[in-house]
């Protein structure tokens, strides 16, 4: 007995200590700026007053709803009272095949837990059906009473709370506490670490070293100024393309994606195939770099980098590849160039996962109204910055059970240190946004969806027009994108004037893109009719195994055919400003 005594008493004592430090440390991580959560409650206020409203005019569909749901629940007490007399019965209700939330054989066992569980996914299964339901109510409304809800209801889980999950409380038990004491350890750093909002950790934040198991294609950084650094990377071939290949990824992220180890890094696999490769790697910038906006990143950025790849090269031309926001970035500089009627340097167009027309924004747009972006936008004044950390959790919390609290339970309540992947290292090395352009980006292009009409956005004075860009353009879209939903980027791609090849990748925003060919993978879907629909593209479109990038090579191929091939561009030392992955990659928030 004084043995256990001692054990508790050791577990309560290092309880304590933990809580303490917590509040401490929640204390000074706290902000006295409310006004972002104030116009989010103000906004879910007025979508459930709509909700209400229209719920009212409906007395009987939500009385039905109401009944059956009582139904349902009643059926699941009194098969629980069945099963305790050894009675199996069928469940009222199954978890989706996708959801590993309720793996644990107690859930489906134990009776107790097993009509948690079903209580659970019942109301959850019901509230979705009382909003989609409703006749009436504004899509916009409908779309973030749902998003909001799933979020709520996910909170709200079995699964995330240790009495009442049997696989935590069993883990709790068999560890005396312990798994709580590392929970609490992990959950102190990570909010030490983190910004306004919480930031559950992916993968051990030393797991990984950029230039010696990431970013490791062989390169130099050959120009650099106040935003980025442009990388030119070495030959691998003794003849390469004439055409350089020109890559912009998105600022809201660090380049690498492009470039993670060398099986399945698109640099290596572009260098392996003959291109001479150009990349851009933004820097992560601090309150120093506030002013800078979106024609910053045009004029320093995009049109910058074709000047230095020409001084290179000699190559007046390249074939561009703009990833998502850089995309967007890549566009714009295009018809930037058309309608100052300047030198058009870029030859062909790859847009990877990338937005042009803001209407269907995906769940994002969920954040879009009035009340946030001016919220957002002054926020942003103060600091200078969007915060990427906060970003980060803010696209992490659109998929918030595979993304958050898979990440909680493990690191949190199991006190399960996470293991070591390439990619989540990645997506928890956050940047952030400057000021000027976050702001930009959220109220030119998301909420008043600009870009799209011809010459509404200028760039140092000289209206943007996309119909204008005549390029031949390769479009990529994935499936399963939250971020830049398929049919959204498929109207968008409607907007340029040039020959467009849509296709259409499996799985989602990173994974559809970045799919080597030697995994055999993730298929895609080309040849659909290009003036019809998003669906009826897709219903005529052919389905290919294997990755879009040998479908991408032949394309580009075909464009460059009667270009002949030159010697390989070998990089003079006197040219490397330093060697890649260069010096701003390497910069962690906070700064």
């Amino acid at each position: 007995m004084s043995s256990a005594n001692n054990v508790y008493g050791e577990f309560f004592k290092n309880l304590y200590e933990c809580n303490t430090q917590l509040f401490k440390t929640f204390n000074e991580n706290s902000t006295t700026d409310n006004s972002m959560q104030e116009a989010m409650m103000q906004q879910n206020s007025k979508d459930l007053c709509s909700w209400f409203e229209e719920t009212s005019k409906q007395p009987e569909h939500l009385l039905h709803t109401q009944m059956k749901w009582w139904q349902d629940q009643m059926q699941i007490w009194q098969n629980s009272m069945v099963s305790n007399s050894s009675q199996d019965l069928d469940a009222i209700i199954e978890p989706e095949k996708y959801d590993l939330r309720f793996d644990d054989p107690a859930w489906q066992k134990d009776v107790l837990f097993d009509t948690i569980k079903q209580s659970y996914l019942l109301f959850s299964k019901n509230m979705f059906e009382m909003i989609n339901q409703t006749q009436g109510l504004n899509p916009d409304v409908k779309q973030r009473l749902n998003v909001f809800s799933r979020q709520m209801i996910n909170a709200m889980s079995p699964s995330n709370f240790v009495l009442t999950n049997p696989e935590l409380m069993r883990l709790t038990v068999e560890s005396k506490g312990e798994n709580l004491i590392r929970g609490m350890e992990q959950f102190q750093e990570d909010l030490q670490a983190s910004s306004d909002l919480l930031k559950v950790r992916m993968t051990p934040k030393d797991s990984f070293k950029l230039g010696r198991d990431l970013a490791l294609t062989a390169g130099e950084v050959v120009f650099r100024n106040h935003l980025l650094e442009l990388i030119q990377y070495h030959p691998q071939t003794e003849q390469v393309n004439a055409r350089p290949i020109f890559i912009v990824p998105p600022f809201v992220n660090k380049y690498y994606i492009m470039d993670m180890r060398k099986e399945n890094s698109m640099v290596n696999w572009l260098v392996e195939q003959g291109h001479t490769v150009f990349l851009i790697s933004w820097r992560n910038p601090d309150a120093s770099l506030a002013d800078s906006g979106f024609d910053d990143y045009v004029l320093n950025g995009i049109i910058a980098s074709l000047e230095t790849i020409e001084t290179c090269t000699g190559e007046q031309h390249v074939n561009a590849i703009g990833y998502c926001i850089g995309g967007t970035l890549l566009s714009t500089a295009m018809a930037y160039m058309v309608s100052k009627r300047s030198k058009q340097r870029i030859k062909s167009a790859t847009l990877l996962t990338t937005i042009l027309d803001f209407s269907n924004p995906g769940e994002l747009g969920v954040y879009i109204n009035q009340a946030m972006v001016t919220s957002l936008e002054q926020r942003n004044k103060s600091l200078g910055y969007m915060d990427g950390r906060q970003l980060a959790v803010t696209f992490n919390l659109l998929r918030e059970n595979s993304l958050h609290w898979n990440y909680y339970i493990d690191n949190y309540l199991k006190g399960v240190s996470p293991v070591d992947f390439d990619f989540l290292f990645w997506s928890t090395d956050s940047t952030n946004v400057t000021a000027e352009c976050h702001n930009f980006i959220l109220r030119q292009l998301y909420l008043e969806n600009q870009l799209k009409v011809p010459k509404s956005i200028q760039i140092q004075g000289t209206g943007i027009d996309l119909t204008k860009v005549k390029v031949p353009v390769y479009y990529l879209s994935t499936s399963e994108d939250h971020i830049a939903e398929w049919k959204g980027t498929y109207a968008s791609s409607q907007l340029l004037s040039g020959e467009v090849t849509f296709v259409l990748g499996e799985s989602g925003h990173i994974a559809g893109v970045i799919n080597p060919p030697y995994k055999n993978k993730y298929g895609y879907w080309e040849g659909g009719k290009q003036d019809a629909d998003a669906d009826a593209w897709l219903e005529a479109a052919k389905y290919h195994k294997g990755s879009w990038w040998s479908h991408w090579q032949g394309w580009l191929e075909q464009l460059d055919k009667e270009i002949e091939k030159v010697p390989a561009r070998n990089i003079e030392p006197q040219a490397s400003l330093a060697p890649a992955p260069g010096t701003y990659v390497l910069q962690q928030l906070p700064i």
